[in-house]
């Protein structure tokens, strides 16, 4: 998947990570309280991420969801060349939280390939709104991972997203399609690798995670993929690289966008994806979305955008009573 900015993520749709001293990685840049260019820039990210995920169900009629899932991360692990490579001024592969790395990039590598697989089934408007679910997610795992605690309205608002989940899907009636539950898993991905992501801020810097990602997405499809080959024609290869390059700049683009304003002040703007993919699949594959897909994902945009909102209250009260305790 090309998970949506309000989710993530991502690289995601939180705080990024801040290096150590000792690592002597390069500081991140200082946050800029600049919302209108955080708007914009979140807004020409899902333009990237819709385009990429077009890409993606366009090529999912020749060539299969492991090869193309692929293609993409070893263009993303060819972006990140200069990362990875030692004496480069770049160069930000040292790391503390290994198996959190590898964890969180096959959690990604799951996000992208079910959603990938999804897209060969379903029309783009109804996967892309589904996976829209990853905020859900995120609450139930934060609790558990995290020792959040969720109130009383967040699991009001989660309720009325599966609610969403559950008008798109239709069980048990003949509008249903197994390859729903892609989307939803490929969600579920997404957020766990948040929850990681979220595990190691402050310790990991953005371009380490986003090497290792890139390198356990590859090194994990690269002993799938001999199974399933297609040669690819070179318009396939040229799309595929073009959905690794779109992921990719989409992504970077989110981490731009969040030096400049607040992830509750952003995310919203995340859901005009669906617009994008609706306008191309409408145009490309011909697909119109159905009343049932635009009531649920009305349903998940909605307690998406409520959950942003708690957890931009949420925040202000931590940040109350940081203010109001006496000093040590």
């Amino acid at each position: 998947m090309t998970p949506p900015p309000a989710a993530a993520a991502r690289l995601d749709t939180i705080p990024m990570p801040v290096p150590e001293k000792k690592q002597k990685a390069r500081r991140a840049p200082a946050r800029v309280d600049h919302p209108f260019k955080g708007i914009a820039l979140v807004l020409l990210s899902t333009i990237f991420l819709g385009c990429s995920d077009v890409t993606a169900k366009y090529l999912s009629t020749s060539l299969p969801s492991i090869e193309i899932t692929w293609i993409r991360f070893v263009t993303f692990a060819l972006l990140f060349t200069p990362v990875m490579l030692p004496g480069s001024p770049l160069h930000a592969m040292r790391t503390e939280r290994l198996g959190l790395q590898l964890m969180r990039g096959a959690a990604l590598l799951g996000s992208s390939l079910f959603f990938i697989t999804g897209l060969a089934f379903l029309p783009i408007a109804e996967a892309s709104a589904t996976g829209f679910v990853s905020p859900l997610f995120v609450t139930a795992l934060s609790i558990i991972f995290l020792s959040e605690k969720v109130g009383m309205r967040r699991w009001i608002a989660t309720a009325i997203g599966l609610t969403g989940v559950l008008i798109i899907l239709r069980p048990g009636t003949s509008a249903f399609h197994a390859a729903a539950f892609f989307p939803i898993i490929s969600a579920f991905c997404w957020a766990a690798a948040l929850i990681l992501t979220r595990m190691m801020s402050g310790r990991e810097a953005v371009l380490t995670t986003m090497a290792y990602s890139a390198l356990t997405g590859v090194a994990i499809l690269s002993v799938m993929v001999p199974f399933v080959w297609v040669t690819p024609s070179w318009t396939a290869i040229g799309l595929g690289i073009v959905i690794g390059v779109a992921s990719t700049v989409g992504q970077w683009i989110i981490v731009l966008a969040y030096r400049y304003g607040d992830a509750s002040v952003l995310a919203p703007f995340s859901y005009t994806q669906l617009l994008w993919v609706s306008i191309l699949g409408f145009f490309i594959f011909g697909e119109v979305p159905d009343v049932w897909t635009v009531v649920g994902a009305a349903f998940i945009v909605a307690s998406g955008l409520y959950i942003a909102h708690r957890e931009r209250v949420r925040r202000a009260q931590l940040l109350v009573l940081e203010e109001r305790s006496p000093n040590p």
